[in-house]
């Protein structure tokens, strides 16, 4: 061990101290001027390694070294480097102890006072007797991150990207824009910065952490905000994503119906759908508060963890990664009722569907253009015969608002449109949950599972239109266009005004609607007039057909057009031209380019449509 005079200041950081900053904003505050900082070379080994990987705090860690060799040269410290370069395989094993007993031997030679932030590390480091610095959260006081001057009190997202104009997605839920929020494209150093700060806020601030990083991409959760930062060769430059929530939506905003209320409390299994952005995540949430709030056991499963609940409903990530031990532990904890962020994969359609089977009130949230659709990702990932035991409600989210409610039943019998008695088999009925009317059905035909669309409107009560004139009556006193009135059952009515009439039905904070609803003894869904789809040209018509998929094809089924030559795109982009089979059906080998492109299609929401020629 070397001597030492009492006036020298010798100190060794560990990885984490560095990736901190702590070292060179000590010396800014005049804590270690004229100390000899010694690197060891272990340490210099993981930032790299962790860099090259494309980890940010592998890079925060090599700024940090840089900034030293700047106060080195300034003659504010002295630096060296000490120790050998440890070995590839000690540097996989980093996790296992090993780096970090190299780190402590070059503090234990130097006779210097050890730095680090893992509390571990500093446990060990005392316990053989080397003297420790241990650096501190920060706790709550933290200043304001470069980022939030880019957010507005209505903005919903910023989007960042080198040579990009700085972009955000402003509004409601119900009337989002993306729109330039600045007048200069972003540059590489401000993205470098903003990204440090963020990397480092995570690592410091107890409320929040880091949820991935990996090869070019990091996911944090800072508070309440979710950022993602990606670099090449990931992206194709660097980029920063972050999405704050704008509103803790209660459930008593979406109005639900008593029945409705009823169904989510016995514990169930219910998907909540729509496309990206329409706020399924946020009512998801509310669900969760909904059910907290009624005595029941809530946990979450979320990657990232980003619902917005009260600190009574925990949030559990992926355990190693595996959503799979995530549920075996959720199965010991018993919730009653769990939220399952994004089920997306068929790994997540089993394992909620195995948590369901075991009693768990299971709510999932999936990214569907219909709320049909949603039922159809579980066909193939589960057995026809028991989704309905798995899924029993679909909750369809549309900007905001509950546009469709379907129950799922099972039952025996004749499928629609056949008419041999002989043809029963078990049928899975979608049904409109206000209405009661089948609108699908789930049956084997052969060898592929057929959801057929059941036509046919359910035949209205006589008394529904007196109401409907009433209603009409009622709200034709606050608007000055057309009112458009549709009972759906004997308690609630869909009524559509002009755009620009809707806050006038409404009242300021749902007051005036409340009391009409109070008026009328009926619930009153306040929706605005499409003229656009209510004009369409049936000529023109856009149709979803149904996608399966056989152990050979990938089968689009569209009864309605059966022997047309038809056009198939997914989204605006066209992919071929084909004749419906005499059965509705339209095949494509699996393997195959189109085949594929379908495939990826339905798995990410986006649409596919069959368009007449």
């Amino acid at each position: 061990m070397e001597k030492r005079s009492d006036s020298e200041i010798r100190i060794v950081p560990d990885t984490s101290a560095i990736i901190d900053g702590y070292i060179s904003e000590m010396v800014s505050r005049g804590k270690y001027t004229g100390a000899q900082v010694f690197i060891p070379e272990a340490v210099v080994s993981e930032l790299e390694a962790q860099a090259n990987r494309g980890f940010e705090i592998g890079q925060k860690g090599l700024d940090e070294l840089l900034e030293l060799r700047t106060l080195s040269d300034e003659g504010e410290i002295t630096l060296s480097f000490v120790g050998e370069q440890p070995g590839p395989e000690q540097v996989k094993l980093a996790r296992s102890g090993n780096i970090d007993a190299l780190i402590r031997a070059e503090a234990t030679k130097l006779d210097a006072v050890f730095i680090t932030g893992d509390r571990i590390q500093a446990q060990v480091a005392t316990s053989k007797g080397l003297r420790v610095e241990l650096i501190s959260p920060q706790g709550d006081k933290f200043g304001p991150l470069l980022i939030e001057d880019y957010f507005a009190n209505d903005t919903m997202s910023v989007h960042l990207k080198n040579k990009v104009m700085p972009m955000a997605k402003r509004g409601t839920i119900r009337n989002v824009k993306f729109v330039a929020i600045g007048d200069t494209p972003c540059t590489y150093n401000e993205l470098k910065a903003i990204s440090k700060e963020l990397v480092e806020r995570a690592r410091v601030d107890q409320e929040s952490f880091i949820e991935m990083s990996s090869g070019g991409v990091s996911v944090l959760q800072i508070r309440n905000m979710r950022v993602a930062i990606s670099n090449p060769p990931f992206s194709d430059d660097i980029e920063i994503t972050a999405v704050r929530p704008i509103a803790a939506v209660s459930l008593d905003e979406y109005r639900l119906g008593d029945k409705l209320k009823e169904r989510i409390l016995a514990q169930r299994g219910i998907l909540i759908a729509g496309p990206p952005g329409a706020g399924k995540s946020t009512f998801a949430a509310g669900v969760a508060i909904y059910l907290n709030g009624h005595g029941f056991v809530v946990k979450t499963m979320e990657s990232p963890r980003d619902l917005q609940v009260p600190n009574e409903i925990t949030q559990y990530a992926p355990l190693d990664g595996d959503m799979e031990k995530t549920a075996d532990v959720l199965l010991l904890v018993r919730p009653d009722y769990t939220i399952y962020d994004e089920v997306r994969k068929t790994r997540d359609f089993l394992i909620f569907a195995d948590m369901r089977l075991a009693g768990v009130g299971m709510i999932g949230v999936v990214h569907a253009n219909r709320a049909v659709d949603a039922v159809q990702r579980l066909i193939g990932r589960v057995e026809l015969g028991v989704i309905p035991q798995v899924v029993d409600t679909v909750v369809f989210i549309d900007k905001g608002e509950i546009t469709k409610v379907h129950i799922l039943e099972f039952t025996v019998k004749v499928p629609s449109g056949m008419t041999e008695a002989d043809l029963a088999r078990p049928v899975i009925k979608v049904s409109d949950f206000e209405t009661g009317t089948t609108e699908y059905e789930i049956y084997t035909y052969g060898e592929q599972v057929v959801v057929m669309p059941v036509g046919g409107e359910v035949e209205k009560n006589p008394a529904w239109r007196l109401a409907e004139i009433e209603v009409s009556d009622v709200i034709s006193q606050y608007v000055n266009g057309p009112v458009k009135v549709n009972m759906v059952s004997d308690s609630r009515a869909i009524v559509k005004v002009l755009e620009h009439d809707v806050p006038h039905v409404i009242g300021k904070g749902g007051s005036l609607i409340d009391e009409i609803e109070k008026k009328l003894g009926i619930h009153i869904d306040i929706r605005k007039i499409d003229d656009i789809t209510e004009r369409r040209d049936a000529s023109k018509k856009r149709y979803r057909p149904i996608v399966e998929k056989t152990r050979k094809h990938v089968v689009m089924n569209i009864p309605e057009l059966a022997k047309q030559d038809v056009e198939i795109y997914v989204g605006n982009r066209y992919l071929f031209t084909a004749t419906v089979g005499r059965h509705g059906d339209i095949k494509t080998r699996l393997g195959s380019t189109i085949a594929d492109d379908i495939i990826n299609a339905v798995e990410y929401g986006e649409p596919v449509e069959i368009r007449a020629i």
